[in-house]
């Protein structure tokens, strides 16, 4: 790519709002391109989460490591740098908004993600990760994409 070329990578949706969300899309982004064991995902947990950065860490390793497995299609995820996301992270972050509170739907965003119907092990690692995020003070906020 030459200077002054523009990514070929779609970035439709603006990144979320919320220190929670932004965490997640970090973490996301970073265990995506440099593996669950990222050190630079490891210490953004640590700096959120103090001493108790454990619990969230290993459930986002865990629901990375089943949405890798359960997938049937590429998941597009963007440089950690970007301002903007991918329709597959907006889907994501829709799925684990509304994990907690809205499975079915949840289910459905995360079947589509996945291209396949075998989501219900991903969906309890979402369920998993917005509940570690809300009991430790940084709450996954609904991201409402178009």
């Amino acid at each position: 790519m030459a200077y002054g070329e523009t990514s070929p990578l779609d970035l439709p949706r603006p990144i979320p709002g919320g220190y929670g969300n932004r965490l997640f899309l970090f973490a996301v982004r970073r265990m995506a391109t440099a593996g669950v064991n990222d050190a630079h995902a490891a210490n953004a947990m640590l700096g959120a989460f103090g001493r108790s950065y454990r619990r969230p860490l290993v459930l986002m390793r865990a629901m990375m490591l089943e949405l890798a497995r359960v997938s049937s299609r590429k998941i597009l995820v963007a440089p950690c740098c970007c301002a903007r996301m991918t329709a597959d992270e907006a889907r994501l972050m829709q799925a684990t908004g509304q994990a907690l509170r809205e499975p079915n739907t949840a289910y459905d965003e995360l079947s589509v993600l996945l291209g396949n119907d075998h989501a219900l092990g991903a969906l309890t690692c979402l369920q998993a990760v917005a509940q570690a995020h809300n009991d430790l003070g940084r709450p996954l906020q609904l991201y409402a994409a178009e």
